[in-house]
């Protein structure tokens, strides 16, 4: 009897091609389960704000690695030209100490409160490994027209002149008088040490590896397919990935937001000039800025708009602690 012709060989191609997708896609699923899982394990709980984070890095390696970046960067930005007022080695007088000694006098008060803090969030029950007793709080101002500021994990705080500015009387010229009133200045600073305070740093670094070992887990999965289609995968791997880190990044913003509120209040800094702090910082370079999806950092807009939504309490705990505002 003469058997159909429906290509008996056709038919096993066809279902080892379907299987090898199947094994293909197993793997790929298995690798990123591996990597869920690691995830997972891996999860801590921010105190400040309750937020779950990735954290793989210790204190100890999270501080070190502060500690060189901030050398690192001082010692480029003076091969580049900028001075680092008052560093070690340098005359420290006139303007240079002027700025200098207000930037460290509003350290000291904001990283007393954020010992504050950490030590009232351990009284009401959090469980975490409190940081700012044990920082080396360092602070220098660099002399460069980029308005910058950041705080290194280890509380390595470092304030460009080009903020003082939009910190202080916003005339469009840095001089002494920016710092005549210092809380706005102050909100920059709570800002900075609140990303130190959460451990963002090494949030972010966790985050990387994570993205390394899905990319691994995927090119496993791919195996032999066509060059072309691997390139396309990956590409869309990454684009996914990516689009979750800018996503995290914008919540570190506003996270750190919220933190250096609260250790301006404790450090009775008006906290009322937040808001327009955001709204001249979102003026800098013209206002042109990508689409906050595509950034980041929230739009200034938006931030100045958390800030006025956490105002009334903020003001409630800054009169009960430091008295009516003036």
């Amino acid at each position: 009897m003469r058997m159909p012709r429906h290509a008996y060989g056709h038919k096993t191609r066809s279902s080892g091609f379907g299987g090898l997708l199947r094994s293909r896609f197993s793997l790929i699923l298995v690798g990123l389960f591996l990597v869920f899982l690691y995830w997972q394990a891996n999860q801590s709980e921010v105190p400040f704000t309750g937020r779950k984070q990735l954290n793989t890095v210790s204190i100890e390696k999270e501080v070190q690695l502060g500690q060189q970046s901030y050398l690192q960067i001082l010692n480029q930005e003076q091969d580049r030209g900028n001075e680092v007022f008052c560093a070690s080695g340098t005359v420290c007088a006139g303007e240079a100490a002027e700025y200098t000694q207000a930037v460290r006098d509003i350290g000291v008060r904001l990283q007393a409160a954020a010992v504050e803090l950490e030590q009232d969030l351990l009284r009401q029950g959090a469980s975490f490994t409190p940081v700012a007793d044990q920082f080396d709080w360092t602070y220098y101002v660099v002399d460069s027209e980029t308005p910058n500021a950041f705080c290194l994990p280890g509380g390595y705080v470092a304030i460009y002149t080009g903020i003082l500015d939009v910190t202080g009387n916003y005339d469009g010229s840095v001089s002494t008088a920016d710092i005549e009133d210092l809380d706005k200045l102050a909100v920059v600073m709570g800002h900075e040490i609140g990303h130190a305070l959460a451990h963002h740093g090494a949030e972010r670094v966790s985050q990387q590896r994570v993205v390394q070992f899905g990319q691994i887990a995927v090119g496993v999965g791919l195996g032999d397919m066509d060059a072309s289609q691997q390139r396309a995968i990956m590409q869309a791997f990454g684009v996914a990935a990516q689009g979750g880190m800018l996503a995290y990044s914008r919540q570190h913003e506003t996270e750190a937001d919220k933190i250096g509120l609260d250790l301006l209040v404790r450090a009775c800094y008006d906290p009322g000039e937040a808001p327009e702090l955001w709204e001249r910082m979102g003026q800098i370079g013209g206002g042109q800025r990508p689409p906050e999806w595509m950034s980041t950092h929230p739009a200034s807009e938006t931030r100045a708009e958390n800030f006025r939504q956490w105002m009334p309490d903020a003001i409630a705990e800054y009169e009960r602690r430091c008295g009516p505002l003036s």
